[in-house]
């Protein structure tokens, strides 16, 4: 195994760690004592000021970084995705982000490989993504009977899905490294977040207690914001965008066990075996598996 490959796959693996760990703590928060615009302003603005050094030397518009190249990758893993994600965890439980989430990634990128670049889906990958489709399908079965309580949040995981395979796709071939983008894309969510503090406010960073400002600053900003983005940018450039949505794999079991253990989440046989099939689904739509996936 050479170099680049066995550092693109400790860097997946790191980022699927650090993305349920995310998941989990989101949703404790938003049940808890802050909301989605607390969290999102600890998630963009903490790793922005750390960053900041490094951002002066890059500027908020890379030197050639097209505009709409940039657009997409803060759409795509900056302050709308983020604001998807906690809106979602406000109506459904982080099971179901793991699921229809994290499952939905490699079945966006795949798809957007194949629209957009051209890339073909062989066998193994079409196998993968009808796996996907099944995984999402025996889960969404499973939780019929929550549907009531859960349906707008997963409908939000899907469309937060949607726009990080779209961020996935547009990284590689940024000419960033992952610490410049990180510095990017942290900086402008948090521009872009300004005028929503300014009309909404965010007053439960004053009310929450400090402990749990303090927990979610560390989780949301450094492990999510900072570690979280660079470790997967790492991924994309090391694995290229199909393999490192691979790490998908692991976040929907992963994430359920952790939200089973830490918020008490009920873990139901539908969610483990729809988190099997996804696992086995996303190992293969990733083109990870094939000679030039």
């Amino acid at each position: 195994m050479n170099r680049n490959l066995a550092l693109g796959l400790l860097a997946a693996l790191a980022a699927a760690l650090i993305g349920s760990g995310w998941q989990i703590a989101s949703r404790h928060g938003v049940t808890t004592t802050l909301g989605p615009v607390e969290l999102a302003a600890l998630r963009y603005a903490v790793p922005a000021l750390v960053l900041l050094p490094l951002l002066i030397q890059t500027g908020l518009f890379p030197q050639g970084l097209p505009r709409r190249r940039l657009g997409l990758l803060v759409l795509g893993g900056g302050l709308p995705f983020g604001l998807l994600v906690m809106a979602g965890m406000q109506w459904a439980p982080a099971a179901h982000m793991g699921v229809f989430g994290a499952g939905s990634v490699p079945l966006f990128t795949a798809l957007g490989a194949r629209l957009v670049q051209g890339e073909p889906i062989s066998g193994l990958r079409l196998a993968g993504l009808l796996l996907v489709v099944a995984g999402l399908a025996v889960f969404g079965a499973s939780s019929l009977a929550d549907a009531a309580q859960t349906w707008r949040g997963d409908l939000l995981f899907i469309l937060a899905a949607m726009v990080w395979a779209m961020y996935t796709l547009t990284f590689r071939g940024s000419g960033l490294t992952p610490w410049q983008g990180a510095a990017v894309i942290n900086a402008w969510s948090s521009l872009l977040l300004l005028p929503m503090l300014l009309a909404l406010g965010a007053p439960r960073l004053l009310t929450a207690p400090w402990t749990d400002v303090a927990w979610q600053a560390l989780g949301q900003g450094v492990a999510a914001g900072l570690l979280g983005l660079v470790t997967y940018m790492i991924a994309i450039a090391k694995l290229g965008a199909a393999r490192a949505s691979l790490s998908a794999a692991l976040v929907p079991l992963s994430t359920a066990l952790g939200a089973a253990w830490l918020l008490g989440e009920p873990l139901g046989a539908g969610t483990l075996v729809a988190s099997g099939l996804v696992a086995c689904g996303v190992a293969l739509a990733s083109g990870a598996l094939g000679r030039h996936g």
